[in-house]
């Protein structure tokens, strides 16, 4: 279900100008978020993130907070009088129509707000590293936009090699971040992650996990760092932390999960336990 212009209808039903700068240039933002007992999760921190993105596209959102809680409910309740149990959330926010080009006109930004049902994760991952790298110099390094391009094709890579996940280094060889995904080892015994400045996406899963368990953030780790970890583990907000199995086809240590990760997995349930808006 798809709620545009404040009517809630049918995602077949819905439309938007063919010009739409979001379909022409990607021009836009996004937030994915997981429904839990028909109450999307954290959503106050994802809409400072949204913000944040578009503040980072000088894109203006025309809706307030309030504005999009609500569109949020009224969405998620139609999914749920369908029939079906809503599990995803995404808000979009897009430059609106435009010209063929990447100028935008003076009008307001297309809002779209959907719900749905979603097939759950598996209980680990096997991933790959690829070839092509974040720019952590980018113009909208560190901004959730809806130029997904990179990742589509990442993605379908990992896919081609019968793994779920694609990780990528940035431009000076840091580990950075997966398509979807923040990613966290465990090596020496300590929990690790990439920081913010290699150009990774400040996950709200990874934020909410660094509150509650003792990490290091640092540029320093490497893909030979993921490949040769005691355990490693993936964080995004629909499946939470998930433990990785096999590296470019190596499995990692045994078993999996470890106990870094089911340690991890364990504080962040607790989070959510607790609080459904943290």
């Amino acid at each position: 279900m798809v709620w545009l212009d404040g009517v809630v209808t049918g995602a077949d039903s819905a439309r938007i100008a063919a010009l739409d700068h979001g379909i022409t240039v990607g021009d836009g933002v996004f937030e994915t978020l997981k429904v839990v007992d028909g109450t999307a999760f954290a959503m106050t921190r994802h809409l400072a993130r949204l913000r944040q993105s578009a503040t980072v596209l000088d894109l203006r959102l025309p809706l307030a907070d309030d504005q999009l809680r609500a569109a949020a409910a009224e969405v998620i309740a139609a999914v749920a009088a369908a029939g079906h149990r809503p599990a995803r959330l995404r808000i979009t926010v897009t430059g609106g129509p435009g010209p063929l080009g990447s100028s935008r006109d003076a009008v307001t930004p297309t809002v779209v707000v959907a719900a749905g049902p979603a097939a759950p994760w598996a209980s680990t991952a096997d991933v790959v590293t690829v070839p092509w790298v974040r720019n952590e110099r980018s113009a909208v390094a560190g901004a959730k936009t809806t130029s997904y391009a990179e990742n589509v094709v990442a993605l379908a890579a990992a896919h081609r090699q019968g793994a779920s996940e694609a990780v990528m280094a940035n431009t000076s060889g840091a580990l950075c971040e997966g398509t979807g995904t923040n990613v966290f080892v465990v090596s020496g015994g300590r929990l690790q992650t990439p920081s913010l400045v290699t150009g990774c996406l400040a996950g709200i899963t990874r934020e909410l996990l660094l509150e509650v368990v003792e990490a290091d953030e640092t540029d320093a780790l490497t893909l030979d760092d993921l490949r040769g970890a005691e355990e490693a583990f993936l964080t995004s907000s629909t499946r939470d932390v998930q433990p990785i199995a096999s590296v470019d086809g190596v499995s990692l240590g045994s078993p999996v999960p470890g106990a870094g990760t089911t340690s991890a997995a364990a504080a962040f349930a607790a989070v959510q336990e607790r609080d459904l808006d943290p």
